[in-house]
């Protein structure tokens, strides 16, 4: 995991205590893209798209854009470091399926 990744895994896990957290880093997908080049070229890490998702109590009774908005403000140095971030963020608590055998 590279240090934009750790750094997002260890704001969220601070700030929400989530019971499900994965932090994808999805740069290896966009390595062709226009984008990811201007990024790289502008100085940007090789770490440049994330996907996140969140499962926290700490998002009981808000509103899809309310949690969004909180996630933001807590990555605002991170967000402002990589090209692209997209959020999966809901309530409630992890649910494990169960294993076939």
């Amino acid at each position: 995991m590279g240090i934009i990744a750790s750094s997002i895994k260890e704001k969220l896990k601070q700030s929400f205590n989530p019971s499900q957290l994965e932090v994808i880093d999805e740069s290896h997908k966009h390595a062709h893209h226009r984008g990811a080049h201007e990024h790289a070229a502008d100085g940007g890490s090789a770490e440049s798209h994330f996907h996140v998702v969140i499962i926290s109590d700490k998002f009981e009774g808000l509103s899809r854009l309310a949690k969004h908005r909180a996630v933001l403000d807590v990555l605002s140095e991170e967000i402002a470091q990589i090209h692209a971030f997209s959020l999966e963020a809901s309530a409630g608590q992890c649910v494990e399926l169960p294993v076939s055998v």
